[in-house]
């Protein structure tokens, strides 16, 4: 039941015998004492065998046992605020200590864009059904395909959940894999922008719950004010430095750091990374450099092409200034104003 996996020192249930292991997201509040835990199984005669990680303990219970071995994860508080993505709506099932009978979700996807109910993925189970919650990429390509292969139906199209940070974290920051579209898009937008020189080192992905919030307060304010209710919101790419690299994901675009330039004072942004790029600074050190990925909402757009650093404002009626210059037509910019009316969405660590 048990056969050779990736890592050599932790073999891997076979699933076509043994479907599951079990998952257990270790405390943050307190220290676990991993040798008063297995004293505890060996009071219950529960045969065990620990293999150590950096990021978990790898439990492989009764691996003699007639019944059948199963692996238990005990995984560190670090990897849970870092690295927890939800698959599939079908793997999000939990129960929580002391409330063993109350079957409830690991992560909340019952409010905001996704909204998914708990007897809506029991359902799902039931009839061999299921919804992919990340983006897709080489990792969970094979496991829908296994899935489907199983008999099961995917529906609908992929989401792109994040569970919510513990409440004493800002944010979270997810890797992105390169083989994700987001990846893709925003890569070759930045080679055929800047270079093919450029190195992309990282894209992660950022989940700010209160920015969230306030920037689908701000779209839903603007789009009443637009014609047909559409809020113009677009992907733009925001170039920045010092301490603007961490400031933008943990607050957002906040105005009391906004500096003069060509076209006023506001938060600048651009479809072409090239214009970004000049807005960075190499780090003394590494040599890299931070450019966000944001859905920004324009709404009505006030177009200028002559340059007024004097400018405070979009101008009654207006959301957004357009900037061009007719010597440079693929240098535009746009400039908003309020705090909310940009979301950092990807965080990308490149070098040049």
């Amino acid at each position: 039941w048990l056969e050779p996996g990736p890592n050599t020192k932790i073999p891997a249930l076979n699933k076509d015998l043994v479907p599951s292991d079990l998952d257990c997201h270790l405390p943050s509040d307190k220290y676990f004492d991993i040798e008063k835990f297995l004293d505890n199984l060996h009071k219950y005669q529960i045969e065990y065998e620990v293999i150590r990680e950096a990021w978990r303990y790898v439990l492989i219970i009764d691996k003699t046992a007639k019944t059948g071995p199963f692996t238990m994860d005990l995984i560190e508080p670090h990897i849970v605020v870092t690295q927890d993505r939800i698959d599939l709506d079908v793997s999000n099932l939990s129960l929580e200590k002391d409330y063993t009978k109350e079957l409830g979700m690991r992560v909340d996807i019952t409010s905001k864009s996704y909204s998914i109910e708990l007897e809506t993925i029991v359902d799902n189970i039931k009839n061999k059904r299921f919804q992919v919650l990340r983006p897709i990429d080489d990792f969970l390509q094979p496991r829908i395909d296994k899935m489907k292969s199983r008999g099961w139906t995917q529906l609908g199209q992929p989401m792109h959940v994040i569970p919510n940070p513990p409440p004493k974290y800002p944010a979270v920051l997810v890797p992105l894999h390169e083989s994700t579209i987001a990846y893709i898009t925003v890569l070759t937008k930045m080679k055929s922008s800047i270079s093919d020189r450029v190195e992309v080192l990282s894209i992660v992905q950022i989940k700010n719950p209160s920015l969230e919030d306030a920037y689908l307060a701000t779209k839903q304010l603007i789009a009443k004010q637009c014609k047909g209710e559409n809020p113009n919101e677009r992907e733009l790419f925001h170039g920045t430095k010092n301490d603007g690299i961490d400031g933008i994901y943990k607050d957002g675009f906040d105005d009391q750091y906004c500096k003069e330039r060509k076209w006023g004072r506001g938060a600048y942004f651009s479809d072409n990374p090239n214009v970004s790029h000049r807005y960075t600074e190499a780090n003394s050190t590494d040599r890299t450099r931070i450019m966000y990925y944001n859905k920004v909402v324009l709404g009505k757009e006030f177009i200028i092409d002559e340059k007024d650093k004097d400018s405070i404002s979009a101008g009654q009626g207006y959301h957004s200034t357009h900037g061009k210059c007719s010597d440079k037509p693929n240098d535009i910019e746009y400039i908003v104003r309020r705090h909310a009316q940009a979301l950092p969405y990807l965080r990308i660590t490149y070098r040049e």
